[in-house]
């Protein structure tokens, strides 16, 4: 788990008051939703809000990309990365 990824399940164990997970237990490849860590569409929306204020980047809620960008912890963090590099720009 790199500095990043590590930084985003801190943020989504916070954020999500998510009491008995371990972020650092969490792997990076795990679903977030369904049979992984069980989040929903409400944990989505405070997640996406959370991202946006940590990291100071847009998360359009009506992307079609939305899903496979918070799939995984991995994901989340490729698509910061992303967003970092595309205002850097």
């Amino acid at each position: 788990m790199n500095a990043l990824q590590q930084e985003i399940a801190e943020l989504i164990v916070d954020t999500l008051n998510l009491e008995d997970v371990d972020a650092a237990n969490i792997p990076v490849d795990q679903p977030l939703f369904g049979q992984g860590l069980g989040l929903d569409s409400v944990d989505a929306l405070e997640l996406a809000l959370a991202l946006q204020k940590r990291y100071d980047i847009r998360i359009a809620s009506d992307s079609k990309d939305a899903r496979q960008h918070f799939a995984t912890i991995a994901s989340l963090a490729d698509f910061v990365t992303a967003q970092r590099n595309a205002c850097a720009g």
